[in-house]
C-alpha cells in the first residue's frame, strides 16, 4: 500500500476541506459550514456546502458528496494517487517512500495501538481494584467523581516494577512491543526493562480517532523527581502534535462550544465537568506551532486560559509571540487570565460554572495582550522612550506574515499610540519595509 491510513489521516488533518475547495469555489461562511455555487453544474443559488469538522462537501444540485480526495479527483480528473500527490504538495508533506517495509510498518502501528488499549484497560481495572484505593482517594480529593473517571478512562499504575509488564506478557505482548509503545524503561544499562509508570494516577491520551496513543501519569508521592510523567516519543505519539481531550473537544467545538486551552489534565476535566466541553491542554510543554494549527482547524479564535500568576502571564505572552507570524484573516487567539493563585480546577470547585464563565467572558484579544506587555511598567515621559516603544511595536507587526492582517495590526497599534501619547506618534507610520 503506497499511502498508509496514517499518512492519509495526517493529510486530512492538515488540509481543511474548505481550503481545498476554496481553490476552485468562492465560499462564504454559513453558520458552522461554508456555502458556494456548485463546481459541477451551473446554478444561480448556492447549494454546495462544505463542513470542515466532518471533513466532507455535499452538492445538493448534483448529489455529489465526498472528501478532499474525491473533490480533487472530480474537479481535476485525476486518479486517487495523483490526487494524494497534489494534496500532499499543497500541505507541504513529503510523500512516503515506496519500500517493501511500508505495509509491515503500518501493521506495526496497529499492533502498538492494540498494546496501548490493553494498557489503558489494565490501568482502569487497577484503579477499580483494592490496589487502587489510594488513587481513588486522590481523585475524590480533586472532586473527580467515579462517573468522570470512567468518562476520561482514568486509571492507576501500581507501585510494582513489573505489574503492567507481566499483564501484557500474559496477553501475548512482547517486551519489544512494550518498549516501543513507551510503556517500559529500557536501555543498554538496564538489564531487565521495567514499568515506566509506577504509583501514578493515569490519564490516557488519545488521537483524533479516539485511540489511546500515550499516557500522562500523576505521582501520588511528593518525593518523586517528576510530579507528572508523560509517555516518551513513540511511533504513535509526538507530544507537540497532540492535545489532551482533542477528539472530544473537536466535536464539542463543532457543536458550538468554546474551544478553551488550559494547562493540565485535571484542569481539562474540571472544565468539562463544569460544562465547558471544548477544553484541551498541551502535553507537558508550552504550546507548539502544530498544536496551534490544530486549534485553528477547530475554531477561529481559541481561548487560552492560563493560571493567574506570573508564570501564567509569561505563558500567555509566549503563546502570543508564537501565534503572531501565523495569523490569517479571521484566525486569532483570545486570552483569559484566572484570578491570582487559582487554576481552572480551583475556580471550578470554588465558584462553579458561573465563575469560569466570568473569566472566559473577560478574555482579551491578541493585539490587546501584546500592547499590554509592551507598555507594562514602562515610563514613556520622553520622546526617546516613546520612539523606542514605537520601534518595538513595529518589530511586532513585521512578524505578521499575512499582508492583510499585518496592515490591520499596524493600523491598530498606530491608533493605540495616538490615543495614549502625542498625535505625532502615529504620523508617518512605522514598521515599514
Amino acid at each position: 500500500m503506497r499511502f498508509t491510513p496514517q499518512f492519509l489521516d495526517e493529510l486530512r488533518a492538515r488540509l481543511p476541506v474548505s481550503e481545498v475547495v476554496g481553490k476552485r469555489v468562492r465560499l462564504k461562511r454559513a453558520g458552522k459550514e461554508w456555502k458556494g455555487l456548485s463546481p459541477f453544474q451551473q446554478e444561480k443559488t448556492p447549494s454546495f456546502t462544505v463542513n470542515d469538522q466532518k471533513g466532507f462537501y455535499h452538492d445538493f444540485s448534483s448529489g455529489r458528496h465526498g472528501n478532499i480526495f474525491d473533490f480533487v479527483m472530480e474537479t481535476e480528473g485525476v486518479s486517487f494517487p495523483e490526487a494524494v500527490e497534489r494534496l500532499a504538495s499543497m500541505a507541504g508533506m513529503p510523500l512516503p517512500a515506496v519500500t517493501p517495509d511500508a505495509a509491515r510498518h503500518e501493521q506495526r502501528r496497529k499492533t502498538l495501538h492494540d498494546v496501548m488499549e490493553l494498557a489503558a484497560k489494565f490501568f482502569a481495572d487497577t484503579l477499580a481494584s483494592r490496589n487502587g484505593a489510594k488513587a481513588r482517594g486522590y481523585l475524590a480529593d480533586r472532586a473527580i467523581s467515579p462517573a468522570t473517571q470512567l468518562q476520561f478512562r482514568l486509571g492507576y499504575a501500581a507501585a510494582e516494577r513489573f505489574g503492567l509488564k507481566e499483564f501484557l506478557g500474559s496477553q501475548g505482548i512482547s517486551t519489544d512491543d512494550m518498549v516501543e509503545a513507551g510503556l517500559l524503561v529500557a536501555g543498554d544499562d538496564i538489564p531487565v526493562p521495567y514499568d515506566r509508570f509506577r504509583d501514578r494516577v493515569m490519564f490516557p491520551i488519545t488521537d483524533l480517532r479516539g485511540r489511546v496513543i500515550a499516557f500522562g501519569g500523576r505521582a501520588l508521592e511528593k518525593d518523586v523527581p517528576a510530579k507528572y510523567l508523560n509517555s516518551p516519543e513513540t511511533p504513535l505519539f509526538h507530544k507537540g502534535d497532540n492535545l489532551y481531550n482533542l477528539a472530544t473537544a473537536r466535536q464539542a467545538a463543532h457543536d458550538g462550544a468554546a474551544l478553551i486551552v488550559v494547562e493540565g489534565y485535571v484542569d481539562v476535566i474540571a472544565m468539562v465537568t463544569s460544562g465547558f466541553a471544548g477544553a484541551v491542554a498541551p502535553l507537558g510543554t508550552a504550546l507548539t506551532e502544530n498544536q496551534l494549527a490544530l486549534l485553528w482547524k477547530m475554531a477561529d479564535e481559541p481561548i487560552l486560559c492560563f493560571d493567574g500568576d506570573r508564570a501564567g502571564q509569561k505563558a500567555a505572552y509566549r503563546a502570543a509571540d508564537l501565534a503572531l507570524p501565523h495569523l490569517k484573516p479571521g484566525k486569532s487567539l483570545r486570552f483569559a487570565l484566572l484570578p491570582e493563585g487559582q487554576d481552572p480546577d480551583d475556580l471550578a470547585r470554588s465558584g462553579g460554572r458561573g465563575a469560569i464563565e466570568e473569566v472566559i467572558s473577560a478574555a482579551r484579544g491578541l493585539a490587546e495582550v501584546l500592547w499590554s506587555r509592551e507598555i507594562e511598567g514602562g515610563n514613556f515621559a520622553t520622546p526617546e522612550r516613546r520612539a523606542a516603544l514605537e520601534a518595538r511595536i513595529g518589530e511586532l507587526t513585521n512578524a505578521v506574515r499575512d499582508e492583510v492582517v499585518r496592515r490591520y495590526y499596524r493600523q491598530d497599534f498606530a491608533e493605540r499610540l495616538q490615543r495614549n501619547f502625542a498625535p505625532e506618534a502615529a504620523r508617518g507610520g512605522y514598521g515599514r519595509g
